[in-house]
């Protein structure tokens, strides 16, 4: 029998097509790869000396697909939602859309509901790989989400741009009064800080916006210098 006053933290691991990041900073650059294959391929060796402990898996926005469910006071039941849900992936993407794990959360009582889904393969090899190694995976999130949960009390009932840096990518939410209003992805290369309040611009044109959205929240992988672009906030969803 042991004792121990001390608790482990759970190690956090970001699963990205080329890069895998870790708690603590630690980063295992990956050679090839454009899908989740090869980031799995490298798990085994990274876990091998974690077993027994627990850790989270945040996965790169690229691995996974959202879609905002307007309200609807007809879709009552989690499974009426997650119906419709399944329905707007098969409309957006044809039926490769029939091979994804599908979740779907409220954002706000009156608000849209957020829907994601990931690749079922990649959920199964996922779990496999956790299981052989002897490492409890406790959650699975894709980085928006993750970096939404860890800013929410920041945001509130505010209204806020969500701006998630990943390696050529970008993704941005927007939130108007809490409510999710729009996700939107992008290419983006080492640029993209100096002309993120471009990119935002012609975003908030697209969709329309009376007044633009002046309250930024950058969840950035590396230094981000805030005196270049005139946000409010700033946050670094990764440590």
């Amino acid at each position: 029998m042991s004792l121990s006053w001390l608790k482990k933290k759970p190690l956090r691991i970001g699963l990205g097509a080329k890069r895998i990041m870790m708690s603590g900073g630690k980063a295992v650059e990956l050679q090839s790869g454009e899908d989740w294959r090869g980031a799995l391929g490298a798990l085994p060796e990274i876990l091998k000396s974690h077993r027994g402990n627990e850790a989270s898996v945040v996965l790169a926005d690229q691995f996974a697909r959202y879609a905002l469910l307007q309200h609807n006071d007809a879709v009552k039941s989690p499974e009426q939602w997650l119906a419709l849900a399944r329905h707007r992936f098969g409309a957006l993407h044809g039926a490769v859309a029939a091979d994804w794990e599908v979740k779907v959360t409220q954002t706000a009582p009156l608000g849209a509901r957020l829907a994601c889904a990931v690749d079922k393969e990649l959920v199964q090899a996922l779990i496999s790989a956790f299981v052989n190694a002897g490492v409890k995976l406790i959650a699975v999130q894709p980085f928006l989400v993750a970096a939404f949960n860890r800013i929410r009390k920041t945001v509130g009932n505010g209204s806020c741009w969500i701006v998630v840096e990943e390696p050529g990518r970008l993704t941005l939410a927007l939130l108007q009064r809490g409510a999710w209003v729009a996700i939107r992805s992008r290419r983006s290369d080492e640029r993209w800080r100096v002309v993120l309040p471009e990119i935002l611009e012609r975003e908030s044109a697209f969709l329309g916006l009376d007044q633009p959205c002046t309250r930024v929240i950058v969840c950035a992988q590396g230094e981000f210098n805030p005196e270049m672009v005139s946000y409010r906030e700033l946050a670094l969803a990764w440590e």
